[in-house]
């Protein structure tokens, strides 16, 4: 398999990485219980269920796999692009398509309704108000509302709130969701994010735990050419992959002026479409346009990692970037924003399994950072391999067998 930038074989596609894939198998297995727990009846609650939603999303989908294999799973959805064996599904009604806030009031009170009786654990990935798991995937309202205001800013904000209805809902919500209840357990997806969560509702302490997501390790790999072939993108040409729903928030900007440096370069960009025509434009401004590839989202997102040479997420704001682990699970090399901008690079050591960037807004960095790997193969297989050992110890099977912790905790 012939890349043109990082060597006259790609690193990535080893016979031993091949086997290791082999052996791990794509199917969802049952956690390595010690002793087989109690068959639960679980409600997990996640507005939109689709792989295609975002890392919340996919964190709920592949954790429903997970708890399915044990338990008897019921979904409560408003959009449902799913099939697992076991599962059972129920459509809620959107019965307000906007505006949001009105909607997420609906769907808390249906599934309030729906879940009242007949379940032992009401597992919550949504703003809701009832359930006794809560997992917690991005930063609160109420450090968005008020963080770092104080005076007459701080009290023009809680008027601001006060007079908003949409503003109230979603506070309120998250204060009862994460107020003095006992019985309801809250999981944070990172540790940056527990660390939030005590410092925002220190009613949380001795009730809160961090389960960080895992990752389904592919049991092949698409060649790159077959995967580019798919995706229609040409097949000349090292590929930097970038993947999320919030392309600005998520640091485009910055790729894209970090890939004028890099001649010959594509940039493969996947996730949401509603910004696309923006970044496009952005693209045809800094003339780099033919060597941006926008393909949307993806129900199998393995495509875009083995189309690529490294994945690049310079994220302004990430609880934890499920997208840099399934990058490593499929040998890419990372180059990611440093904590506190990103919860897994935490976990990461620079230059040992992944590029950390102190500033994720800083494309003269970035550059230099993306070139290191595309320009010396020996990097490009260190961080390659390193990563891919990094992902294979963090599996979903590992993250279940925590939760079913969490739910003994409750008496379930």
């Amino acid at each position: 398999m012939k890349t043109s930038a990082v060597g006259e074989t790609d690193p990535v596609k080893t016979d031993a990485m091949e086997a290791d894939l082999r052996a791990v198998g794509l199917a969802a297995q049952a956690p390595a219980f010690t002793k087989p727990p109690l068959r639960l009846k679980i409600a997990v609650l996640n507005r939109i269920f689709s792989p295609t939603g975002g890392g919340a999303e996919r964190y709920s989908i592949a954790l429903v796999e997970q708890l399915a294999a044990v338990h008897e799973v019921h979904v409560f959805a408003q959009e449902i692009h799913h099939q697992w064996p076991s599962v059972h599904y129920h459509r809620i009604a959107a019965a307000f398509k906007k505006p949001r806030w009105l909607n997420q009031l609906w769907y808390a009170s249906a599934t309030r309704q729906a879940t009242r009786h007949g379940f032992d654990i009401v597992h919550s990935h949504e703003n809701v108000w009832h359930g006794n798991v809560h997992t917690m995937h991005v930063k609160t309202v109420q450090r968005s509302l008020f963080e770092g205001l104080k005076g007459l800013p701080l009290a023009l904000r809680r008027l601001k709130v006060a007079l908003s209805p949409r503003l109230l809902t979603y506070l309120g919500f998250e204060r009862v969701r994460l107020g003095a209840r006992p019985g309801v357990a809250v999981v944070a997806a990172s540790q940056l994010l527990q660390a939030e969560l005590l410092a925002q509702y220190p009613h949380v302490v001795g009730r809160i735990s961090t389960i960080t997501p895992g990752v389904a390790m592919p049991h092949r790999l698409t060649a790159q050419t077959d995967a580019r072939r798919a995706l229609g993108v040409p097949a000349d040409g090292p590929c930097i992959a970038f993947i999320a729903n919030d392309y600005a928030r998520k640091g485009l900007p910055t790729l894209l002026a970090a890939a004028q440096g890099l001649p010959g370069v594509r940039v493969l960009v996947a996730g949401h479409p509603g910004q696309i025509a923006r970044f496009k434009t952005l693209a045809h401004t800094l003339g780099i346009d033919q060597r941006v590839h926008f393909v949307g989202p993806q129900a199998d997102i393995g495509v875009v990692y083995c189309a690529a040479n490294l994945l690049a997420h310079p994220t302004l704001e990430d609880t934890f970037a499920m997208v840099v682990l399934e990058a490593m699970a499929h040998g890419l090399p990372v180059v990611v924003s440093a904590s506190p901008y990103c919860g897994i690079a935490a976990l990461l050591t620079d230059g040992e399994n992944a590029l950390l960037l102190s500033n994720p807004q800083d494309p003269q960095a970035l550059q230099t950072a993306l070139q290191s790997i595309l320009g010396n193969p020996s990097v490009h297989q260190r961080l390659s391999k390193a990563g891919y050992s990094f992902a294979q110890q963090h599996s979903w099977q590992a993250a279940a067998l925590q939760y079913q912790a969490v739910y003994d905790s409750l008496g379930a």
